[in-house]
Formats: structure tokens, C-alpha cells, sequence
């Protein structure tokens, strides 16, 4: 009888081969290639198809398909909803990753909860705990709700008959990973039983309207674990951040089929589950240091939402040959490029100083909105002169150093003033054009010269 010989599958893009290489001829990538277990024997039993037939349907004219618009269920957690568009679309299909013990399940189950208690039946379906441990964390979780139905299965055929049974309105599979098809022959995890899974699901969300939320492992470079087309096949992409040492939790959407991509969720951890935080811009200003030299308050736009925000800089003259450049919450190409601009236009000299700029709360500032207030904070740190502590900074710097107008000032400037500041920096075009709170005192500047002349004398 012949040696059954094992494949090299790629966890990538699923590649085959028969032996191991250390670059995927299929896209590329080095060391992807894992080994899996032989396939079983011809000799055996061939079991049936259990793929699914087609839907049968006919093809449309575009005008002759009904606009259908869905209501969204609110699943109860605002800042959830925020992220997802509003609320839960019925039939969708919703990817949920993030690092372990961040939260994603503790979020899930409450999400479950308030939807169970708004008359819906939902499914939470665990590969991963026992039906008692889920139990514990509802205990605590204070999730009572009769609508909740509770399934410890990772079979995806024994998970497939329950809910046919169920035929529950909202499904949560924690996690996609944990799954498998008991007809093939590779392990769960794999990209083979992933890729299968992740489309069955799919089939009976788009089919019985069912929303399906499933969490997803990650990386340790942060990717959601399992090949890149689970992250097409699905309708959004959540990612649920956060350092577990810390209490709060952010939670963004780096895809989304029925809303922006823009929008940020911030939750607090706390004994009792996520508690979601409604004023984020009191929460990020209300341990910031004041009177002190390298601080700066910027009003950042997330998505439809104004945040105001600490840039923090640091400068001090260097003890190695090349300056230090270090960065929290900002791109290190921007830095380089604005630390630049800032001594060739402004008269700051940098050339032998370290800086470390750190954007307070774990938020990353990508608008470049956030030029000139970084700008203010390395200048005052470069200086030692304090910008006011009621001052906001808000404006983009180009390489002559002037200062371009930004989206959403009147927006920024009414957060600003609603937050207690009475003194705001901005580009000189949008202060043209706007109408300043009242109260409020507004700086127009056309020059990064001129800014540094107004902020730090």
C-alpha cells in the first residue's frame, strides 16, 4: 500500500502543493505554506455533496429589482450602532476581530441581550466555552433576557440543524476559527474549513435574513487570522482595539457595506461589561496636564464626530548622531515632513533634538488637520514657553509652510466651545467663511511663522 503523503496548503491564498517551499508561487508571500493531514483514503465510503445548490434565480433588468430599504435594529449600544451605520441590517453578515481578552465577547453577549429584549430570537453559538462558562459572564454581565438561546457546538452540521430548528433572527458565532465541517479532512483553523464555513453562513444569512456576527481571531501582527477572503466574503469588518492593561476600548470599521468606514466606537471596561462612552472628548481632555510646555488641543473629526484631543511633544537635544524620531498615534513620514517645514519656515531649529510625539488616549490622528497642532506642541516643548491651556489648535501645514483650510470647522469650533475653550487657532480661509461661537475668540493665521508668533510668542 502507498505512503498517503501530506499537502502544504497556504494561509494565505490556499494554495496547494505537495511539498514544502519556502515562497507561495500563488501570491507570493514567504513562509505561509503549512502542512495538513492526509486526506482520506479513495477506499473509503464517499460521503455525500454537502454543498448546497444554486438559488435558481433569473436574471433582472436593473430598473425591474424593488428598492427594499431595511430597517436598521438598533442593538441597544449606541456607540455600536454608530460604527455599524446605525444599526444592524437585516441579512448581513458581520466580522468582528480583535486581540485576546479585549472584549469582543463581553460586547457581543450584551449586544445579544438588548436585541433578545426588543422581542428577537437570537443564537449565540460557542466553539470556544461551555455553555456554564457563558452562563457565568451573563451572571455578571446581567444579561436575563428568555429570547437568548445558548448552543456550545463547533460542528458546522450539528450548528446548521439547530438553527434551522431555532430559525433565529440574529446569530453570533464565537469564534469562526473554533468551526469545522466534519466532512473534510483538514483541522479546524484552517483555510480550507474557514473559507467553508464563513460561506455557508453567509448562504443562510443572505438567504432567511438572519444577521450573523462572527468573531475572528487575529495575528500577532493584528490581521484577522485565516485566509484574506473572509474579509471580502463578509458585508463589514469590525476591529476591536485596546491595551488590556487600560480600561478603554475603541472599536472601528475598516469595512462597511451599509455605512461610513469613518466612524469610532469608545467603550469603557468595566466589571458589569462594555459601558459606552457618550462624551469622549471630556474622557480624553480630563487627566491632561496643564501649564505645561509640548501640550497641544486639537479638535479631530471621526467619522461624523467631533473629538478633542492632546498631542503631546517632547524635544531635547539628542546624545547619538542621528536625532531620534518616535511616534504614538501619528505617521512617522508625516513627522519628518512637518519637523522639516517647521524649521525651514518657522525658525525652529530641530537638527539636534529627539522628538517623541504621543497623541493621548490610544487614538491615531490620520487627518492632516492635525499639521499645525502637532507643529505647536513640538515648538513649545522645543522652547519651553506653554501654549494657554484654553487655546485649540486646528489647521493643515504644507511644505511652504502655509496654513490650508480644513473640513467641518464650524463643527470643531462648537465642540470647542461647548468644552470650555475660548480661543481657538485656525487657517485664515476658514475663517472667513465661518461664524465663531459666541464667546469664543478666533485667530486667523495664513503662515506657520505667523502661528508660532500667536502660540508661542
Amino acid at each position: 500500500m502507498a505512503k498517503e503523503r501530506t499537502m502544504y496548503v497556504c494561509g494565505v491564498c490556499g494554495y496547494e502543493t505537495p511539498k514544502w517551499m519556502g515562497k507561495c508561487p500563488g501570491c507570493g508571500a514567504w513562509n505561509t505554506l503549512e502542512e495538513q493531514a492526509p486526506a482520506a483514503s479513495q477506499s473509503a465510503p464517499v460521503k455525500a455533496n454537502k454543498q448546497r445548490p444554486g438559488t435558481g434565480a433569473t436574471a433582472m433588468r436593473l430598473e425591474e429589482i424593488p428598492e427594499e430599504t431595511s430597517a436598521r435594529a438598533s442593538t441597544g449600544i449606541g456607540e455600536l450602532d454608530r460604527v455599524l451605520g446605525d444599526g444592524v441590517v437585516e441579512g448581513s453578515l458581520m466580522l468582528v476581530g480583535g486581540d485576546p481578552g479585549v472584549g469582543k465577547s463581553t460586547l457581543l453577549l450584551q449586544a445579544s441581550d438588548h436585541l433578545a429584549k426588543s422581542g428577537s430570537r437570537v443564537l449565540y453559538i460557542s466553539g470556544e466555552e461551555s455553555a456554564r462558562q457563558i452562563k457565568m459572564r451573563a451572571r455578571r454581565l446581567g444579561v436575563t433576557s428568555e429570547n437568548l438561546l445558548i448552543l456550545s457546538e463547533n460542528a458546522m452540521d450539528a450548528a446548521e440543524k439547530r438553527w434551522e430548528e431555532i430559525q433565529p433572527d440574529y446569530m453570533i458565532v464565537d469564534s469562526i476559527q473554533t468551526m469545522y465541517r466534519p466532512d473534510m479532512a483538514s483541522a479546524p483553523g484552517s483555510v480550507s474549513q474557514v473559507r467553508e464555513c464563513t460561506s455557508i453562513l453567509m448562504r443562510m444569512a443572505k438567504t432567511t435574513g438572519c444577521a450573523v456576527f462572527l468573531v475572528g481571531h487575529v495575528t500577532k501582527e493584528g490581521a484577522i487570522a485565516g485566509p484574506r477572503v473572509l474579509e471580502h466574503m463578509v458585508d463589514v469588518v469590525l476591529y476591536f482595539e485596546g491595551d488590556r492593561q487600560h480600561e478603554y476600548r475603541i472599536l472601528r470599521a475598516v469595512k462597511n457595506r451599509f455605512g461610513s468606514v469613518n466612524e469610532l466606537g469608545i467603550f469603557e471596561m468595566h466589571e458589569t461589561g462594555m459601558i459606552p462612552v457618550e462624551n469622549p472628548s471630556e474622557m480624553l481632555l480630563s487627566t491632561r496636564a496643564k501649564n505645561v510646555a509640548g501640550s497641544c488641543v486639537h479638535c479631530a473629526i471621526e467619522g461624523s464626530r467631533p473629538m478633542l484631543v492632546d498631542v503631546q511633544a517632547l524635544a531635547l537635544q539628542t546624545a547619538y548622531g542621528t536625532p531620534r524620531r518616535t511616534t504614538n498615534g501619528f505617521d512617522s513620514g508625516r513627522l519628518a515632513l512637518l519637523l522639516a517645514v517647521l524649521e525651514k519656515r518657522a525658525g525652529v531649529s530641530l537638527f539636534n533634538q529627539d522628538v517623541y510625539i504621543n497623541v493621548a488616549g490610544g487614538l491615531s490622528l490620520t487627518e492632516p488637520a492635525a499639521d499645525l497642532a502637532l507643529c505647536a506642541a513640538v515648538a513649545s516643548s522645543a522652547r519651553d514657553v506653554c501654549v494657554p491651556g484654553d487655546w485649540a489648535v486646528i489647521g493643515e501645514v504644507g511644505l511652504a509652510g502655509e496654513i490650508r483650510a480644513v473640513s467641518q470647522c464650524e463643527r470643531r469650533l462648537a465642540e470647542c466651545a461647548r468644552l470650555g475653550f475660548h480661543t481657538a487657532v485656525i487657517p485664515r480661509e476658514n475663517a472667513k467663511h465661518i461664524r465663531a461661537p459666541q464667546g469664543m475668540r478666533v485667530y486667523g493665521v495664513e503662515t506657520l511663522a505667523e502661528a508660532m508668533a500667536i502660540l508661542i510668542g
